[in-house]
């Protein structure tokens, strides 16, 4: 996506009289700007000297609202080019979702790369997991997938799943891979998910199209059906920087 070089200035109208203060306003302002396109991905603001003398702020007053949209992942401070917007990170709760639905769902534009798709055993996968749970001749299928939302690279998926799922390279492009699992009689019922960190390897960094060193947010699942039988193997890679995972605690 293009973006425009000189700082972008919006409208902002403050309530001096209400009793929600002043940077929470400007916060909001600048967040609506962004929701609203107004303000894309790539936008710097005006500076916080401009801003102020603009809107007759204390400097602290922007400061303030500036790093409240800091914490949310909306803006980004960068020394030499100032205040930009970023995309939002993709936040995904602790649930069994494809990621390509949540992308849709919360409204960004999910792209799918097929980088690979081979049939393969629990002995020649390289995956000490699939030895422990198949045998080892059990005939699987590997798939390994660029994921990308609004053009951006975000994560790339390795799944291992029994051979007797017909799935198409050109449908894999377009769909959801729980989706298609259900749609042929898979009766999913239980998944395992580990959540780690690691550096993307050169390869993956160059997939995700940054600079190395990156730090990449690891999932690791293994899905059942109904009968126990393992269903999916799962291992993802996501930009730390783009993806969150939200959990509920029992107190």
């Amino acid at each position: 996506m293009a973006t425009r070089s000189d700082a972008v200035q919006i409208d902002v109208r403050l309530d001096r009289s209400s009793p929600v203060p002043l940077y929470h306003q400007l916060a909001q302002a600048i967040e609506t700007a962004i929701d609203r396109g107004a303000l894309q991905p790539g936008d710097r603001l005006e500076n916080e000297i401009t801003l102020t003398e603009r809107l007759g702020l204390a400097r602290p007053t922007a400061r303030q609202a500036i790093q409240e949209l800091v914490r949310k992942g909306l803006l980004v401070r960068r020394r030499g080019l100032g205040t930009q917007v970023v995309r939002p990170a993709i936040h995904r709760d602790v649930r069994l979702t494809s990621l390509y639905e949540d992308l849709t769902d919360a409204g960004r534009a999910p792209e799918t790369r097929l980088l690979a798709h081979e049939a393969v055993t629990p002995a020649t996968s390289g995956v000490p997991a699939l030895r422990d749970l198949l045998p080892a001749d059990e005939p699987l299928q590997m798939l390994r997938r660029l994921r990308r939302a609004d053009g951006e690279p975000l994560s790339i998926m390795t799944n291992y799943l029994p051979a007797r799922f017909d799935l198409a390279d050109d449908v894999l492009a377009e769909r959801g891979l729980y989706a298609l699992l259900r749609e042929q009689g898979a009766q999913i019922a239980i998944a395992h998910q580990t959540i780690g960190a690691r550096l993307a390897h050169d390869d993956e960094a160059a997939l995700l199209e940054r600079p190395a060193p990156l730090a990449c947010v690891t999932a690791e699942l293994t899905v059942y059906d109904d009968a126990g039988a393992l269903v999916e193997l799962g291992r993802h890679l996501y930009r730390a920087d783009r993806y969150t995972v939200q959990t509920s605690l029992v107190v």
